[in-house]
């Protein structure tokens, strides 16, 4: 478009998540255009062949859209990183990063406390494959020092983790990475860029789920890698293309039109886990709450440098009981009593969503991995939404008031 405005450098993240993006087509469209389209028509086939080999120029969409585009220019913005590279999924995005910088012989130091099916995909799926990876505890530094081999090639953390809130040392883990001639790529699903950009503290690369908090409605899915050119364009793009673990242009859209809120639901969000949590920390049913705002997380003051003093919008917590099976049949009551909240494995909806981890998100785990992990067969994880913070924990109270040790 004729007469197109750059935006001035220094704007701040909520700005960014608002005004970044491709620029507008011939009709000057203020909301970002929705392109629904496999191909793009060519003038003459000498520009047709000149596109094909410019991977930046649109030919095809399972290699480049302009909805994607626009909605990888966002991501990039808020991140701080050069470019981004999005996905069909979180998960999708965990294989792309491995594709990209492992293969047969090469090592990876995973925590042991990230989502399970990242746990399954590096354990199982990549060791196919001759990558072999250690997982170590999510906040011992030692043990991540211990794990590194001269074939480590990937640091791989969530932070925080899922379901139990545990938060690693970002900066740390970038320095024993790159002291080993590895990289560090850090999932930052939980936090966002709202609340914490860890390219800033170090890390190569920055992993997204944004089925979760970017779209912030559980509307779609979509995934995102962010970082350097050298990766993200250079070796990332490449496999994209050839592989096809591309996002569709309706997903991009969905979730960069849940971008420009963002900063706002994390905020208000955040502050309802909060309330949600101190209200759980004084049940007598509750023996602990995993939440990092709460002065009692073991790393709460790491947390608050890291995520811009606020804690986020997932808790989780654990049942009083005296056996697994007592854990568990308190843990479905308290759920199965619920009115309000959805039983359902996503979070990141504004929406409140309940769930019990050791039977869903961390259910194909074997029991030695899951207790290894932290999740027991209490645990029960809350994703806060935006519904009065009285109805969700009225709703909560509905099953803490009729368990039998009240």
């Amino acid at each position: 478009m004729s007469g197109e405005r750059r935006l001035p450098d220094g704007l701040r993240p909520e700005t960014l998540a608002v005004r970044s993006a491709l620029p507008p087509s011939q009709h000057g469209e203020n909301s970002e255009a929705l392109f629904l389209t496999t191909a793009y028509v060519q003038p003459d086939a000498e520009t047709s062949a000149r596109k094909f080999s410019n991977s930046e120029d649109f030919t095809y969409s399972r290699t480049s859209n302009p909805t994607v585009r626009s909605l990888e220019a966002r991501l990039a913005a808020l991140e701080g990183t050069e470019a981004a590279i999005a996905t069909s999924t979180g998960m999708s995005a965990i294989l792309l990063l491995g594709m990209g910088v492992l293969k047969a012989g090469d090592h990876v130091v995973c925590s042991r406390s990230v989502f399970g099916s990242t746990i399954n995909l590096f354990a199982k799926e990549f060791a196919k494959f001759g990558v072999e990876t250690t997982f170590v505890s999510q906040t011992d530094l030692t043990e991540w020092r211990a794990a590194i081999r001269p074939t480590t090639k990937l640091l791989f953390a969530e932070t925080p983790t899922n379901p139990l809130t545990e938060v690693c040392d970002i900066r740390a883990l970038a320095d024993i990475a790159h002291g080993a001639g590895a990289i560090l790529a850090v999932d930052n699903t939980y936090s966002t860029p709202a609340l914490q950009r860890p390219a800033e503290m170090g890390a190569d690369i920055v992993m997204h789920s944004a089925t979760k908090y970017m779209d912030g409605q559980g509307r779609v899915m979509a995934g995102a890698l962010c970082g350097p050119n050298s990766l993200i364009r250079d070796v990332f793009g490449p496999i994209l293309r050839t592989v096809g673990m591309t996002l569709a242009p309706f997903n991009a859209w969905v979730v960069l039109k849940g971008l420009e809120t963002l900063a706002l639901r994390m905020k208000a969000q955040s502050e309802q886990a909060l309330a949600v949590a101190r209200w759980l920390e004084a049940q007598p049913e509750v023996d602990h709450v995993y939440y990092p705002s709460l002065a009692s997380h073991p790393q709460h003051e790491l947390a608050m440098r890291q995520q811009s003093g606020q804690g986020g919008a997932v808790l989780s917590f654990d049942l009083r009981a005296d056996t697994p099976e007592a854990a568990r049949a308190a843990a479905f009551h308290v759920i199965d009593s619920t009115r309000v909240l959805s039983i359902a494995t996503n979070l990141g909806d504004t929406k409140s969503i309940i769930t019990h981890p050791a039977t869903t998100s961390h259910g194909r785990l074997t029991e030695v991995q899951r207790q290894a992990a932290g999740i027991g067969q209490g645990l029960i994880r809350l994703a806060v939404g935006l519904e009065h913070v009285d109805d969700i924990t009225d709703d909560l109270l509905r099953g803490l008031s009729t368990l039998t040790i009240r």
